[in-house]
């Protein structure tokens, strides 16, 4: 194998990892962002907390961490109405969802358990905070 060859490998090899830690740096920034957000959020206190949207976080064990991501977008999505903070947290599920896997975002969401806007942003704060721990 000739020197150069063998450089441009070594080089090619590198720019691959270089590029999966930009990923997980970049993933780890939004994920950050989203919690902070939704902290910000579930400290304020605004009219349609009590509405119902669904709970994709109840009865979903065999779901993966970007699916439950992928399905909380759509209920953040179709919440925009109420918070306007949460264009934020939408935008960056979007992001984190669709750089993350093969999985398009928003997910279809099937009609089941409801939960409160409230509690369902706590589970999805909660999920953030752990998919975050586990990308460190």
């Amino acid at each position: 194998m000739s020197t150069s060859f063998s450089v441009l490998l070594a080089f090619l090899a590198l720019l691959a990892c270089h590029g999966h830690e930009a990923a997980v740096l970049e993933r780890s920034i939004f994920l950050k962002e989203s919690i902070r957000l939704l902290g910000e959020i579930l400290s304020t206190q605004v009219s349609c907390d009590k509405a119902n949207v669904t709970n994709v976080f109840a009865g979903n064990e065999t779901s993966t961490d970007m699916e439950l991501l992928c399905k909380a977008s759509t209920v953040v999505f179709e919440s925009l109405s109420c918070h306007k903070p949460l264009k934020g947290i939408y935008l960056n599920l979007l992001h984190i969802v669709t750089k993350s896997t093969s999985l398009k975002a928003p997910c279809p969401v099937a009609a089941g358990n409801t939960t409160s806007l409230q509690e369902f942003l706590r589970g999805l704060h909660r999920t953030l905070q752990r998919v975050a721990k586990e990308n460190l």
